[in-house]
C-alpha cells in the first residue's frame, strides 16, 4: 500500500514538474519578475499537492487557472507597491537560454518577453494584461481564457481587444543573434566611452529613450530620457569610471555582451555577481531604447542563471 501511494504520489510530482517551464513562462510575462514567477509557481506547487485530485478534470488546466488567479492577486497588490517604488520601474532581465523565457516560435511569443513590451503591459489592467498574455504568447483561445477567468467568451474578447489598442505600436523590432548582439553592445560600448556624442548618436533612433531602474539602491535617472542627443550626453557622462560608477557597483567589472529578453544586451558582472543588466531594445532606425537595470534585488536571478552561462570572452577593456 505503501508502495502504491509512493508511486502516485512521485507521478503527481512528475506532473507539475512536466508543467513547470509552461508555468514560469506564463508567470514571468504576468508579473515581470523572475523571483515573483518562482514564488508564484510554487505557491501553485503547494495548491496542487493540497488539491483532491477527484475534482482535477484536466491537470494543465487546474494548474494553469491557479497560477494567473494567484498572479491576478498579486498583480493588484503590484500597483500599490509601484506607487512607493524609488525611481523608475522595470522589469527583471532574463539571459538567452533561461526555460522561463517560454515559446518563442512566432513574432508574437517573442515580442511578449521583451523588456519593452512586459515595460508597455504595466499600462494594462490585470485581467488585460492575463488575457493578452495567454492569447499572444501561449495560443489559448478565447473560450479557454475565459473559463480560467470565469467570464465569458464575449467579455474576454472585449478586454483582449482593449489590451491590443493599449499596446499598439508602429515600430518594427529587428532580431539579433549571439554574434550580432556582442557587436551591437560593443559598438555601443566604444562609442560610449569615446568622449564623441556624435558616435553614439549615430546607433540611436531619434527617438530613443533611456529609463534606469536602480530600486533606490544605485542611482538613476529620476524620470526616462528621450532622445538621441540626451541620451548619448547622459551615457558618456554616467559610464566615465572617474565619477565613482564602479565604486557604487562594488568594484570595476567585467563586461559581456549577451542577449537578454531577445535583444543585445551588456551584462556588468563584479566577481560571481551580475551588478547590471542593459538591455538595448533595436528597431530598423537603430537602439529605440535603453533599458538599465541596476536594482540589485532584481538581478538575483541572474546571477544565479550566469553561474552556469558560457558568455564567451569579455568585452575589450576600453579605458
Amino acid at each position: 500500500m505503501a508502495d502504491h501511494f509512493g508511486m502516485l504520489r512521485t507521478r503527481e510530482v512528475d506532473l507539475f514538474e512536466s508543467s513547470r517551464g509552461r508555468l514560469e513562462a506564463i508567470a514571468y510575462r504576468l508579473l515581470g519578475s523572475a523571483g515573483d514567477a518562482e514564488d508564484a509557481v510554487q505557491e501553485t506547487y503547494l495548491r496542487w499537492q493540497a488539491a483532491d485530485r477527484a475534482y482535477v478534470e484536466t491537470p494543465e488546466a487546474w494548474l494553469t487557472k491557479v497560477l494567473t488567479n494567484y498572479c491576478l492577486n498579486q498583480l493588484t497588490s503590484a500597483r500599490a507597491r509601484r506607487e512607493t517604488y524609488v525611481g523608475q520601474w522595470l522589469p527583471e532581465p532574463v539571459l538567452a537560454g533561461d526555460r522561463m523565457l517560454g515559446p518563442a516560435d512566432t513574432v508574437e511569443q517573442r515580442e511578449s518577453v521583451s523588456m519593452a513590451m512586459l515595460t508597455l503591459m504595466e499600462r494594462l489592467t490585470a485581467k488585460e494584461r492575463v488575457v493578452y498574455v495567454l492569447r499572444e504568447a501561449f495560443g489559448y483561445s478565447h473560450q479557454e481564457v475565459a473559463e480560467l477567468l470565469d467570464i465569458t467568451e464575449a467579455n474576454c474578447q472585449q478586454v483582449y481587444r482593449r489590451a491590443k489598442q493599449h499596446l499598439a505600436t508602429e515600430r518594427a523590432r529587428i532580431e539579433v543573434d549571439e554574434a550580432a548582439a556582442r557587436r551591437i553592445v560593443e559598438e555601443f560600448l566604444v562609442a560610449a566611452v569615446s568622449g564623441q556624442t556624435d558616435m553614439l548618436v549615430q546607433l540611436l533612433a531619434d527617438d530613443a529613450s533611456i529609463i534606469g531602474d536602480g530600486g533606490g539602491f544605485i542611482p538613476t535617472l529620476n524620470r526616462p530620457l528621450v532622445g538621441a542627443e540626451r541620451i548619448a550626453r547622459f551615457v558618456r557622462m554616467a559610464i566615465k569610471p572617474t565619477n565613482g560608477t564602479w565604486d557604487k557597483l562594488g568594484g570595476k567589472p567585467a563586461m559581456f555582451g549577451v542577449i537578454a529578453n531577445g535583444m543585445p544586451a551588456l551584462v556588468l558582472v563584479t566577481g560571481d555577481r551580475v551588478v547590471a543588466v542593459v538591455v538595448l531594445e533595436m528597431s530598423a532606425d537603430g537602439i529605440a531604447a535603453v533599458h538599465a537595470q541596476a536594482n540589485p534585488e532584481k538581478l538575483a536571478h541572474a546571477t544565479r542563471q550566469w553561474a552556469t552561462y558560457e558568455p564567451g570572452a569579455p568585452l575589450p577593456e576600453l579605458w
